[in-house]
């Protein structure tokens, strides 16, 4: 029997599909995202609007087009990465010609009813062209210099967009997430290693630069970084934000000072507090068990993405599901470092907690890729 009879003879059908859905990954992202609703509404002090009652709307909304995703056999998902792929980087152009403004940033599209993020939609977008190449690609043929040149290209083409925007954070995300998928489907390590090194170089020319005319950040993006090394040196003006967020780390100790008892989030000291913020409330409110618990729920889902992954012998179907995992989890890594003062504050949300449409419309989204990965993965007679 070929491997496509294999396929088509194994794989669920109909409504059964539904008990084939990875169950334990959906309900570790209700919980994660039932934590968010409840420090919407802490910060909102006991309200569910402004924040809370729209983040459930959405989560309801993600959920249902999440399962609709993952009920679509995977082949259709591997045939459309190319086209999802050409859209969202349609949309940045969109946004680098009619995109709205916020925050000194160029990086939305207003529908009237919400503010899409296109840059939002490309990690996901990059992930399945990328996962859908290396699919196509003859393995022997991964390492070669000529095949490792598509993928970088398909990587810096949004990477480049973004960071016209300006979106420094995405971009970073973008690159890295990319690369860890080249790696996962095989990449010769000495690509990455020059990589590194070109890195490093470029980190030396980034603060060589700085003052003159080739300039390769902006102002802000330079104070951002003089923050993270040095957040004392302007406590109340660039160094406000990582301050306060260290405080409030601090004082919720190891079991918080309790449910909508935050001083820094209640009296307005915490700034962002219901967005790139949030997890500093919560160690606030819950101290180190809260925050542990939550880094808890957030470590299993990578863990059942990467079992899912590593069960699934379709390359298509298990590279999406690692690339999603990856990108999730440098979502909170990122979102995490940042406000403890380990990274510099770059604006990246922390996944289904953060208040936001877009971010939480397409992380869900991909979880529905990779339940459909999970779903018509081929299965023993």
């Amino acid at each position: 029997m070929s491997y496509l009879e294999y396929n088509v003879k194994t794989v669920p059908t109909g409504l059964s599909k539904i008990l084939y859905l990875n169950w334990p990954l959906l309900v570790l992202i209700t919980a994660i995202a039932s934590v968010g609703f409840l420090m919407l509404y802490s910060v909102a002090g006991g309200s569910l609007s402004p924040w809370a009652e729209p983040q459930m709307k959405r989560f309801a909304l993600g959920v249902a087009v999440m399962l609709t995703i993952a009920m679509v056999p995977i082949w259709f998902w591997r045939n459309m990465a190319g086209l999802a792929y050409g859209v969202s980087l349609g949309l940045l152009l969109l946004v680098e010609f009619f995109g709205t403004t916020g925050m000194g940033a160029q990086r939305w599209i207003d529908l009237g009813f919400m503010r899409l993020q296109p840059s939002e939609l490309t990690k996901i977008t990059l992930v399945m062209i990328l996962a859908a190449y290396y699919d196509w690609l003859d393995v022997k043929k991964t390492s070669r210099p000529l095949w490792v040149i598509i993928p970088v290209i398909l990587i810096m083409l949004p990477t480049y967009l973004v960071l016209r925007q300006p979106d420094l954070g995405t971009a970073i995300l973008l690159v890295t997430g990319g690369g860890i998928v080249m790696f996962l489907a095989g990449v010769s390590w000495w690509y990455f290693i020059a990589v590194i090194g070109a890195g490093v170089g470029l980190v030396s020319a980034v603060f060589t630069s700085r003052g003159t005319p080739w300039q390769l950040l902006k102002d802000y993006q330079y104070r951002r970084i003089d923050t993270f090394l040095d957040p004392s040196s302007d406590p109340l003006g660039a160094g406000y934000h990582i301050t306060q967020s260290k405080i409030a780390l601090g004082s919720g100790g190891w079991t918080g000072r309790g449910y909508m008892q935050g001083t820094q989030s209640r009296l307005n000291f915490l700034p962002e507090k219901h967005t790139d913020f949030i997890f500093t409330t919560l160690a606030e409110e819950f101290g180190f068990v809260g925050a542990f618990s939550l880094l808890a729920l957030y470590a299993l889902i990578i863990f059942f993405c990467a079992v899912s992954a590593m069960q699934n012998r379709d390359r298509f179907g298990s590279l999406l599901t690692l690339g999603v995992g990856t990108t999730f989890f440098l979502f909170f890594a990122v979102n995490m470092s940042m406000v403890m003062g380990l990274a510099p504050v770059v604006g990246v949300p922390l996944p289904l907690v953060s208040y936001g449409g877009s971010a939480m419309l397409v992380l869900l989204m991909a979880f529905g890729f990779a339940q459909s990965a999970h779903v018509h993965r081929p299965r023993g007679r």
